[in-house]
């Protein structure tokens, strides 16, 4: 796993008041933790401080803790919660018949983040934040908000998703606000309970002044004269995409290395940044799944695949593999393309046995995905989970299938038709060509890739890829089906809003916030590339470029 550096810091400590005992005690097996043992915990019992260095609870005293702090590089942010209880106390209070141990596989804590007396996020911790022995005993929770070495712990990602993905950053870029945070037990026992507040607190916050950006920084960057594509010779709001630049500048937008927007099949707009040129090879990650997906395509096209319908038992003997039922056998090409395969494997849950990290721990990564056993609460083909192992069997079965094994066939019927010839693939330790991520292209190449989609299979003339596949991807497999994400044919079904004004598209996406965007009913395909691997802001941030800068000024 790669790590990328996160930029501000921090450090909240928690301090919880009015956290009364359950009046009905504790049942057998629990301990009464109340761990209030030292004068600063007791007169801060249920209250909320923020500290901004790393010193223990015990050298520290209250002139270390903050009332107000600016957001700023390289500063740090704690939070301690002084508990007068443990959190395994604190679920029983909520449901009194549940083991200590039920408790804990069932409830956390809730934290809220009020903004000016306003409620901006409210998150359910996920159950696998803590270690079983701290629910049960620890009556102090302190964790960094915001670290300069990046500490990994949950408080940060927890901060990340309220600063990146739920308005935090926008609420407080001007300025100086109040935030305020409350922390309340959870349950979850089919449906959630939620206690009383046991901790709260707050604090002034300030974005610190920005550096100003030179003009060549925001400047729009000049298209140099490229093979392959036709020079646009539309406006657009130029303002807008200056503003965009200044934003990358000064890293409010974060690790992105490239925009491209192509409108009517003509290249509009090509911009750079953060080192990356014309020439840069970038790691798109999980958009390379969707390549899979083209190659599937084109070998059905040709007669290599018969169809869709093909099950795993016409190209693997599974009874060679563990955890063997007839439902394995019965895993179609449709359910691999839609991630709708029913297999025990999902890389969006933490403790998965088929995660795509516990895959790449193998020698064989097929193997490893056809010894999973099969979900009975999941019927193939009906319910969606991101799935990477999926895909790589999908590849497998290309590079079986196809002559001159995956590598060669995509290079004669997919990429030198695309005038493709700078490209890197990542490889399965089979040394075939992993289709779960990982491919390597340039900005305007991608792009070339996405308009290919946009001309229903066509380029330069030439149909490479049929009409009737590249309109089955682009198609929502799981609408009007409650609580499931919108997917195609290994292609995201997404909406964009810009104003009062919806815009649906289909794209390729991938960790870091890389994306291949083909608008639906607009002119337009938008590469953005970026390298902002596993920070919860990766995407978001695009969403935002997309619906407050490039679509704006790009939209007549």
């Amino acid at each position: 796993m790669r790590k990328i550096p996160f930029i501000l810091i921090l450090n909240v400590i928690i301090v919880l008041t009015s956290c009364g005992q359950s009046s009905s005690g504790l049942v057998s097996g629990f301990v009464n933790h109340q761990g209030i043992t030292t004068p600063m915990h007791q007169a801060h019992v249920g209250r909320i401080v923020f500290m901004s260095n790393t010193r223990r609870l015990k050298d520290c005293n209250e002139s270390d803790f903050l009332s107000s702090f600016e957001i700023k590089e390289s500063c740090n942010l704690n939070f301690t919660a002084f508990l007068s209880n443990s959190l395994t106390n604190y679920l029983h209070e909520l449901d009194t018949t549940l083991t200590a141990e039920e408790l804990i596989q069932k409830g956390n804590f809730q934290f809220s983040f009020i903004v000016d007396d306003s409620l901006l996020y409210t998150e359910n911790l996920n159950l696998g934040a803590g270690l079983p022995a701290q629910k049960n005993e620890n009556t102090i929770l302190r964790k960094p908000f915001l670290s300069s070495t990046n500490i990994d712990s949950w408080g940060r990602f927890l901060w990340m998703r309220f600063y990146y993905r739920n308005g935090g950053e926008a609420a407080l870029e001007t300025g100086i606000h109040t935030l305020k945070i409350e922390i309340r037990p959870y349950l979850k026992n089919g449906e959630i309970i939620v206690g009383d507040i046991i901790a709260e607190g707050e604090i002034n916050l300030k974005m610190a002044e920005l550096e100003k950006v030179p003009e060549e920084q925001i400047a729009i960057q000049p298209i140099k004269e490229v093979s392959g594509w036709e020079l646009s010779k539309d406006g657009y709001y130029e303002e807008k995409i200056r503003g965009l630049n200044e934003k990358i500048a000064q890293n409010r937008f974060k690790n992105i290395t490239s925009v491209v927007v192509i409108k009517n099949g003509k290249l509009l707009i090509e911009e750079y940044f953060n080192g990356a040129t014309r020439n840069t090879l970038h790691d798109t990650r999980s958009v390379g799944k969707s390549f899979a997906s083209t190659l599937t395509g084109i070998a059905i096209e040709e007669g290599h695949l018969k169809n869709t319908d093909q099950t795993l038992s016409e190209f693997y003997d599974l009874t060679q593999f563990a955890n063997y039922s007839t439902k394995k056998d019965s895993v179609t090409l449709q359910s691999l393309l839609t991630m709708s395969s029913g297999f025990d494997g999902s890389d969006n849950m933490f403790n998965s046995p088929g995660s795509e990290d516990e895959m790449q721990l193998t020698d064989n990564w097929v193997k490893f995905a056809l010894d999973l056993s099969m979900d009975n609460t999941r019927k193939v083909g009906e319910v969606w989970d991101y799935f990477t192992a999926g895909v790589l069997v999908l590849g497998d079965i290309i590079d079986k299938s196809v002559p001159g094994g995956l590598e060669k066939y995509a290079d004669e019927m997919l990429f030198q038709p695309l005038d493709i010839s700078n490209y890197k693939w990542f490889y399965t330790p089979q040394n075939i060509p992993y289709t779960g991520g990982g491919l390597e292209m340039n900005s305007l190449d991608f792009a070339k890739y996405g308009q290919l989609y946009k001309n229903k299979g066509v380029w330069n003339g030439k149909q490479i890829l049929s009409s009737d596949w590249a309109t089955k991807t682009m198609i929502n497999y799981f609408e009007g089906k409650p609580n499931q994400t919108a997917y195609g044919y290994l292609f995201w079904n997404q909406e964009f809003s810009v104003g009062d004004k919806k815009y649906e598209a289909f794209l390729c996406s991938g960790n870091g916030g890389n994306k291949i965007i083909v608008f639906k009913d607009q002119p337009l395909v938008v590469v953005i590339t970026a390298t902002a691997y596993g920070q919860p802001y990766g995407h978001s941030q695009v969403d935002q470029m997309m619906q407050d800068y490039i679509l704006p000024a790009v939209i007549e």
